[in-house]
């Protein structure tokens, strides 16, 4: 049924401009902003389209514009092989907490503090179990390892053991005597914690650009 015009509501020009407003305050409108990629892909779209057009391939000529594309082409291909996929920026890991199965946002070298405060006590347990994820906070915050969420010990000592091949064997033994601890409940010992700091004092001195393939 229509309405009659006199029943329509017709707001004045204040009333009109509010509406307006919270309409375009929407978030979907947001969402619908194209992406730095979407401009990066337009303005990459439109130099082919300006290059390849009738004007510029009569002035520049057939084989001036492949080898230009060449070029083109063979930078993204070494860029992609410099560089490989992106990954996430160093802040974005340093500010990750959910690390071994614990969202704990201490640091590495506060972990690593409070597993030696533990040795001290004898409590052999909780420092096996901080000085690994010391071990692993650390290689994090120096952008080594980017575990994927949930990563267990044993993934991570095999991420590490990528950057640090010689070390394969000592950061299983590492992740062992976690999961040994922390799973099985199996009780740490001074020398088993002896071992595992040692290793987490070996590769915190080291750079990956000093190991050697």
């Amino acid at each position: 049924m229509i309405r009659p015009l006199d029943d329509l509501f017709v707001p004045d020009g204040d009333e009109a401009r509010r509406w307006a407003e919270e309409e375009l305050s929407n978030s979907r409108y947001d969402e619908a902003e194209p992406t730095w990629f979407d401009y990066v892909a337009r303005d990459i779209g439109r130099f082919f389209a300006d290059l390849f057009n009738s004007d510029n391939s009569a002035a520049v000529g057939p084989s001036a514009l492949i080898i230009v594309s060449i070029l083109i082409v063979a930078a993204l291909v070494a860029a992609l092989i410099i560089w490989g996929r992106p990954r996430r920026s160093q802040a974005v890991r340093r500010a990750r907490t959910d690390l071994l199965g614990v969202d704990d946002d201490r640091s590495a070298a506060q972990l690593r503090a409070d597993a030696e405060r533990s040795a001290r006590d004898s409590d052999w347990d909780t420092a096996t179990i901080l000085r690994f994820r010391a071990i692993a906070k650390d290689l994090l915050e120096r952008d080594l390892i980017d575990p994927a969420p949930g990563a267990t010990a044993q993934a991570i000592a095999r991420e590490a053991s990528r950057t640090f091949s010689d070390e394969t064997a000592a950061m299983r033994a590492a992740a062992t005597a976690f999961d040994d601890v922390r799973y099985l409940r199996h009780p740490a010992t001074a020398d088993s914690y002896a071992e595992l700091a040692a290793t987490d004092d070996r590769l915190r001195s080291r750079r990956p650009e000093l190991v050697t393939a």
